[in-house]
């Protein structure tokens, strides 16, 4: 009785994946064939895209499509979405934690703060800290530096990550 209710089972699973597929191989071929019209050329494959990897160190595009210069921001406001990066970071001079001080980032080469151990990653990325790449980095981190040791998930509020820039210009 088993075997008849596994064997009923497994019937019914590969209706559903034969309903969910849109028929047979032969008749999508066929139908694909019907529709196309008759003096269009074959269609060579196309290759998937490769990968894409992190964008070049003066690249300073955004996925959501902001640049910095649209935005103003506010210091005291950054000082406050600055509050959720204390956990690992400072603005102290020569006081690493977690994540390296962030005092003088604006200007700074990645990976170069006295005393912190980046990753292979970070250091080796070619990245100057401007206000624009780190309005770029602060969006999404491992799609800038992949494999950095930071496991912030990003800012993805424009705003926000101006706000954020301009409290570590000068954070009080």
């Amino acid at each position: 009785m088993v075997k008849i209710k596994a064997i009923a089972g497994l019937v019914a699973l590969s209706a559903m994946v034969a309903a969910c597929s849109g028929g047979s191989e032969g008749e999508s071929d066929k139908t694909a064939q019907a529709e196309a019209p008759a003096a269009a050329p074959a269609a060579a494959p196309v290759a998937a895209p490769a990968p894409a990897g992190p964008p070049a160190a003066t690249d300073v595009a955004t996925l959501d499509g902001t640049t910095f210069a649209s935005f103003t921001g506010n210091a005291a406001n950054g000082k406050l979405v600055f509050a959720q990066c204390r956990t690992c970071h400072v603005t102290d001079a020569g006081v690493n934690k977690t994540g390296p001080s962030l005092n003088g980032l604006i200007g700074r080469k990645a990976g170069t703060v006295p005393g912190f151990a980046y990753s292979a990653a970070n250091a080796n990325s070619g990245i100057t800290w401007t206000k624009e790449k780190l309005f770029q980095y602060l969006e999404k981190p491992q799609r800038v530096i992949p494999q950095t040791k930071m496991i912030f998930a990003g800012l993805p509020d424009a705003q926000k990550r101006a706000d954020v820039i301009a409290y570590l210009e000068t954070p009080s």
